[in-house]
């Protein structure tokens, strides 16, 4: 497990064979489905090669999308509730 899921789970309280999208509310879901579209569409348009470069990319929307939850005065989804 990748340092930033294990960071997850411990906060979560979830267990190693439990999934994480099975413990999101749908704020959080929705949060989450926001960054990975948003960053699938930038891969695509500016051309992203490696895996290095797609994981940068994925790591700038992902602090976009959480500065524009920040920003309307939100919740962190690592602050939301389990289901």
């Amino acid at each position: 497990m990748a340092g930033l899921a294990r960071k997850i789970f411990t906060l979560k309280g979830l267990k190693k064979s439990q999934k994480i999208l099975d413990h999101m509310g749908s704020t959080e879901l929705a949060a989450n489905l926001f960054r990975a579209t948003q960053a699938e569409e930038k891969l695509k348009r500016d051309q992203v090669q490696g895996k290095r470069q797609a994981n940068q990319t994925h790591f700038e929307v992902g602090k976009k999308v959480r500065q524009t939850i920040d920003d309307l005065g939100g919740t962190m989804p690592e602050a939301l509730p389990t289901k």
